[in-house]
């Protein structure tokens, strides 16, 4: 009896299952193409950014006459 109890004390316990619940756009296809978006946009900004800054190093290191 004793050992029975210990066994239930100590065991895996029916915990129930955590439920969560997903907007749209927040998993699956919708997700995938939403992440690639702002994928792409993060590419285009980091792109055009690292020009300008490589335009703007060129110019300032032009020799002054």
């Amino acid at each position: 009896m004793n050992l029975v109890k210990t066994a239930v004390l100590f065991g895996k316990k029916n915990k129930p299952r955590e439920r969560f619940y997903l907007l749209p756009g927040q998993g699956g296809r919708n997700f995938r193409k939403k992440q690639n978006v702002f994928l792409m946009w993060a590419v285009i900004v980091a792109v055009s950014l690292g020009a300008v800054l490589a335009v703007l190093q060129w110019w300032f290191s032009k020799p002054r006459h």
